[in-house]
């Protein structure tokens, strides 16, 4: 199998890639073709696919903060049962990461991800593929050590039209299994800088970034 990065809408991978996450991500998470040419032309935007003769079976988006040291994990698609995509992906992901943090003369810190919580919203439809269950997601995502941040988490829509998406967390892999807790203005500045893209965010995400103000830390729960 092979880590094969994309970096122009041109690259024939990227048409599989793009319809892969129509099958498996509901229509609001999924930006439309031709707006994903600034992101993948972005150098701190890494965008991998698993390939295996020449077919698109997996691919995950992610990207590495310098000044906070710490990653984010956009999405994972496993797009068939059965061949290890999932370990594959996160493997050289991880080795990926732990590149660029030496790189910037540091151990790699962490990374976010937002996890769907089937146990608030029942309704997700991700495809027929069994491994992008939300149930089976948040567990294997556990399995891997990602922990919750304690408040209640409100994602932007990426339609831009300012509605709000709820049925998430906002979870966090710490590399150091001691830590228990993050400060909260390392949270506030990722939120802001991820989503700034974004004019036109609900106005339950400002009340939810004033509410993290309020407090110095936040705790990691497990999922």
């Amino acid at each position: 199998m092979e880590y094969h990065r994309i970096t122009s809408i041109l690259d024939p991978y990227f048409k599989q890639l793009h319809q892969l996450m129509g099958e498996v991500f509901p229509p609001e998470e999924v930006l439309e073709f031709n707006l994903w040419k600034e992101p993948l032309e972005d150098p701190n935007i890494r965008v991998f696919v698993a390939v295996e003769n020449k077919k698109v079976l997996g691919a995950t988006e992610y990207r590495y903060y310098k000044d906070f040291n710490i990653a984010m994990t956009d999405f994972t698609i496993i797009g068939q049962a059965g061949l290890g995509i999932g370990p594959f992906l996160s493997k050289m992901r991880l080795e990926d990461l732990n590149t660029l943090a030496a790189e910037n003369e540091k151990e790699l810190y962490g990374m976010f991800a937002e996890i769907y919580d089937p146990y608030q919203v029942e309704n997700h439809e991700f495809g027929s593929v069994k491994p992008m269950d939300p149930y089976v997601r948040r567990e294997v995502l556990s399995h891997l050590g990602y922990k919750r941040l304690d408040f209640p988490y409100v994602h932007p829509s990426w339609n831009n039209d300012g509605e709000p998406v709820t049925g998430l967390d906002l979870c966090f892999l710490p590399i150091n299994e001691n830590i228990k807790e993050l400060p909260t203005n390392i949270i506030v500045k990722f939120l802001k800088r991820y989503y700034s893209v974004l004019s036109n965010k609900p106005i339950s995400w400002y009340v939810m970034i004033q509410n993290l103000e309020k407090n110095t830390k936040v705790q990691l729960l497990p999922i």
